[in-house]
């Protein structure tokens, strides 16, 4: 391992890290990840123990819909804050927030407190997955970077698994050290994320250079209005009822913020929270448009499978956490030979078209269970489909920082990140809601059929006069509604019984895994349009230093005398794209026009109307806006 001081003195002249220095900014990296990983599979598995104990049953989806919102909300905010400022102190502070909030949701009395705590907690998580990723874009070139995709992926499993582990041993412990157990489900982040402090404060050492720009408030404020309404009826819509009154003002205040936000950053130009010009770019629509679909389609399959083996199989939460270890594993098998292959090939375009593809087959195939299929069977299901989500989650965030320039790798990584998260939540309510509109239907459909075995077992005395059977028995349909709500209901029930109940729960999954397998497909037909990937073979921060020596007047073009530019540097050292080239001809450009103003400017004539900022022009009306008034400005062009 590196030691802390030398990966600042072999960074400075070259602008890379050695793989063990990588290793060890890594090492503080993946424990914030794994903080926001962890929340989300450990909180779900004991929320229904949380909203028992604080009397809250009914409103426990607000705990997580307050968390969502602000997480979500926050992501675009912390991408663009860390282009301009640096990503190291407000990585420090999100990790900070966190902590604070979680030691703060282990204090809660209600569950409307517990939401509000929660909220605040998403504060810090929005920057946790953006901030790591992007600072790994500045370390490392997107092609070395895919060599890394093992050790997220790593992150993923272990909290996709111990998640719901840890989450059912706290749920069900009356009390750990004297604390009522459900508490340390948030108190265990806090010796996580102080590790994380230390370990990111002691061994992460960033340069950047500070870019001045206006604050894009009024992008905040309307991206607010645009994703809250939308993200409280994705959550609440079901329950509500989808064309309710309150689903409808959600619907409308959504639609005018969209409009809103998108008029605010066309006006801001470059200092927008999402620059509209990355949309301009093919290769990034296409892959926002893909992170939405991967998004919608994972999220969904998550949701689902472990519902699927908790009603239909009868496990625990913590049988169902351990028995999503072969999709696990599919993720990380598939993420790792991606990382390999793309590093020694620089080819990652292929993997997240096979993924999708494979994805969706396999949707299809699962499709096809039933109550009675084998679990040997539904496993080799999940782990192909594992094989295929795992080749689309890191190269689309690698091929979304590569498509723009090293400036942007922040609001690249945030864009990916937010519209894979707002695909997510998207999913998960139509998949549920699909899920519960279909599920009364068919578990009558379920009864129908199995009518002359019930008649049979009731004749002969084989079922147990209990009172739920005895409800199921009278043809009540009010049980199904219960079974809605709490589908324990279920196994109080004898087999003969409960087993329609699994067959109508079973063909609503089925009807869930087949409307996956078609937006997967369609994915598959989306990611078919992305242009060829050439990766970047130098990282974001090389440039960035690369640019500045040149701007400076240290680079290749002026520093020896030849008249090589850094783009020819570049393209001579290193068998990389074009896009790479033109991004670092743009610098040299940049650099000229700010050696003709430093020329003009000493020798004294028109000085005080030359501009500082590239781009500006003495009839700027406002000097500091950097724009001239006739002009998109420097930056107009992806």
């Amino acid at each position: 391992m590196a030691t802390t001081t030398s990966a600042p003195a072999a960074e400075e002249s070259t602008g890379e890290y050695t793989h063990a220095q990588i290793l060890t900014i890594l090492s503080g990296l993946l424990l914030g990840m794994f903080l926001a990983a962890l929340d989300q599979s450990i909180v779900g598995t004991a929320i229904r123990t949380i909203s028992d104990d604080l009397n809250g049953l009914s409103i426990q989806a607000w705990v997580t819909t307050a968390y969502l919102i602000t997480s979500t909300i926050t992501t675009p905010i912390y991408g663009k804050l860390g282009d301009l400022y640096g990503r190291k102190k407000l990585f420090l502070f999100a990790i900070t927030v966190f902590i604070i909030g979680s030691a703060a949701c282990s204090f809660a009395t209600s569950m409307y407190e517990l939401a509000a705590l929660r909220a605040f907690q998403g504060l810090g998580a929005g920057g946790l997955f953006t901030l790591v990723l992007s600072i790994i874009g500045d370390i490392v070139s997107p092609r070395e970077r895919a060599k890394y995709t093992g050790y997220f992926m790593g992150v993923f499993a272990t909290s996709s698994v111990l998640g719901p582990v840890a989450g059912g041993l706290f749920a069900g412990a009356d009390s750990i050290l004297g604390i009522t157990g459900w508490r340390w489900v948030f108190l265990v982040n806090v010796p996580i994320g102080i590790l994380a402090l230390f370990v990111v404060t002691k061994n992460l050492h960033l340069h950047h250079q500070r870019r001045e720009a206006r604050i894009d408030w009024w992008g905040a404020v309307s991206l607010v209005i645009a994703v809250v309404p939308l993200l409280v009826v994705a959550e609440q819509g079901r329950d509500w009822g989808w064309t309710s009154e309150r689903s409808w003002a959600c619907y409308v205040i959504g639609v005018v913020g969209i409009a809103l936000f998108a008029f605010v950053e066309a006006r801001m130009h470059d200092d927008a929270l999402i620059p509209l010009r990355i949309f301009s770019n093919r290769t990034m629509t296409v892959t926002i448009i893909a992170s939405i679909i991967v998004g919608a389609a994972m999220f969904g399959a998550i949701t689902v499978l472990p519902q699927y083996m908790q009603i239909v199989h009868g496990a625990s939460p913590t049988k169902s956490g351990l028995m999503m270890l072969p999709m696990v594993v599919g993720l990380m098998t598939t993420g790792i030979i991606a990382g390999q292959v793309t590093s020694k090939t620089g080819k990652i375009r292929i993997f997240p078209i096979i993924g999708t593809g494979l994805g969706g087959v396999m949707m299809i195939v699962l499709s096809f269970i039933t109550a009675d299929t084998s679990l040997v069977l539904v496993m080799v299901g999940m782990l192909f489909l594992g094989l295929g989500i795992g080749g689309c989650m890191q190269p689309l965030t690698i091929i979304a920082q590569n498509a723009v320039p090293p400036r942007d790798i922040g609001v690249a990584t945030a864009s990916a990140t937010f519209f894979r998260q707002m695909g997510g939540t998207l999913g998960v309510a139509v998949f549920l809601s699909l899920l519960f509109s279909t599920l009364g239907d068919n578990i009558k459909s379920a009864f129908a059929d199995a009518a002359p075995a019930i008649k049979a077992a009731a004749a002969s005395g084989s079922i147990p006069k209990t009172a739920i059977d005895k409800e199921v028995l009278s043809g009540s349909t009010g049980v199904i509604s219960q079974v809605q709500n709490d589908s324990s209901i279920i196994n109080r029930m004898s087999d003969v019984l409960s087993h329609p109940f699994k067959v109508g729960f079973s063909d609503s999954m089925s009807t869930v895994f087949l409307g996956a397998g078609c937006v997967l497909i369609f994915g598959f037909l989306v990611t078919l349009l992305m242009p060829k990937v050439e990766l970047r073979a130098s990282s974001a921060q090389a440039a960035a230093r690369a640019e500045r020596d040149t701007a400076n007047g240290n680079g290749n073009g002026n520093g020896n005398g030849n008249g090589h530019t850094a783009a020819d540097a570049v393209a001579a050292s290193h068998p990389v794209g074009t896009a790479e080239i033109s991004q670092l001809a743009e610098a040299d450009a940049e650099a000229d026009l700010q050696r003709d103003h430093d020329g003009l400017a000493h020798e004294g004539s028109h000085a005080a109307a030359i501009p500082t900022v590239v781009g500006e022009h003495p009839s700027d009306p406002d000097p500091a806006d950097g724009r001239h008034a006739g002009s998109p400005g420097r930056h107009a062009a992806p």
